[in-house]
């Protein structure tokens, strides 16, 4: 029974996979830079949930590892790099060194004090992005004049194009979902399972509580560094704005839509999000209110949501079926 349900999982994501894979074949220009988008915050999302949903961290701070690994891969590309994977592994290296710095003083507290605090280092990013003008360009951010082009089988592809941009971000985004869903079902994956459920238990049995927390929230930083790096290729630019604790509360939305704890959940959110934003664009320009308003009825009537209900109330079919 449970090598079905893990085959049917495992067809589940391979079918999702190609569907993503057939985006740019078959949707306008438009929607395929939409979708790149989101599989972008969905990244940065996911990396959020390791910290919220599995592991019991509200953190206000993702925006400023995203930030930061967007930074480093516009310094390392205006500084002479030609590199896209140096310029990504740049990404991924910083958000990982400024969450271990960052983590080591936030793990020692729980709940709304990790969270101001996290807030507090987000902003410091912020404004050491916002007023060091000779590094980062200050409010005008620091501009991409030149993406290298990917080079893939001898060929040179340039990722102007809308849609190598898209399968480039998607295969990276793929590459990185598939580490996280190893982490999360690895013993270790299961302890910060067990440190959401019940840290002091698991203190009492001799684990160490912090250490784990450190290594999630540096796992959670190093990937939302690599969504930053993916984000400064797509936009061809890292501007201060992203490191706000405004941007923070992006992946908490999308995480809270789709559902906290559930693996695919904020990319879920991320879709839902985005499809939400360009549907109520379309009608008015106060399409914050319009979300709220949304979202009220959605953490009411969908408790884990809308994908965690949706898997809540298949289950239970299932269980009730002959």
């Amino acid at each position: 029974m449970a090598d079905t349900k893990r085959m049917q999982t495992v067809a589940g994501i391979i079918l999702v996979f190609i569907l993503f894979l057939t985006g740019p074949f078959i949707l306008p220009v438009y929607w395929t830079m939409i979708l790149t988008e989101i599989l972008i915050m969905g990244l940065l999302a996911m990396s959020f949930n390791l910290l919220f949903g599995y592991t019991g961290l509200l953190s206000f701070g993702q925006a400023g590892f995203f930030g930061v690994g967007a930074y480093a891969t516009a310094l390392f590309l205006s500084k002479g790099g030609n590199s896209l994977f140096v310029s990504l592994v740049a990404a991924l290296g910083a958000g990982a060194v400024a969450a271990l710095v960052i983590g080591f003083l936030c793990v020692r507290r729980d709940e709304i004090y990790f969270a101001m605090i996290t807030l507090g280092f987000g902003m410091m990013l912020y404004t050491v992005a916002h007023n060091w003008l000779s590094l980062t360009g200050g409010s005008d951010g620091l501009p991409l004049l030149n993406v290298p082009a990917l080079n893939l089988l001898g060929r040179e592809f340039s990722l102007f194009d809308p849609n190598v941009m898209y399968l480039f971000v998607l295969t990276v985004t793929a590459l990185c979902i598939f580490f996280l869903w190893r982490v999360v079902r690895s013993p270790f994956g299961l302890m910060l399972t067990a440190i959401r459920e019940n840290k002091q238990r698991l203190a009492f049995v001799g684990a160490g509580v912090q250490h784990l927390r450190l290594a999630a929230f540096v796992i959670a930083g190093a990937l939302a560094g690599m969504a930053g790096g993916l984000f400064c290729l797509f936009n061809a630019m890292a501007t201060p704005d992203i490191l706000h604790w405004g941007f923070s509360s992006r992946p908490v939305l999308m995480t809270v839509l789709g559902g906290s704890g559930i693996f695919f959940g904020p990319l879920f959110g991320a879709a839902i999000f985005f499809g939400l934003e360009q549907l109520i664009t379309s009608m008015t320009e106060n399409w914050m209110i319009f979300l709220g308003i949304i979202l009220v009825p959605v953490v009411i009537f969908f408790p884990h949501g809308i994908l965690g209900t949706l898997m809540d109330w298949m289950r239970t079919r299932t269980k009730r079926a002959p």
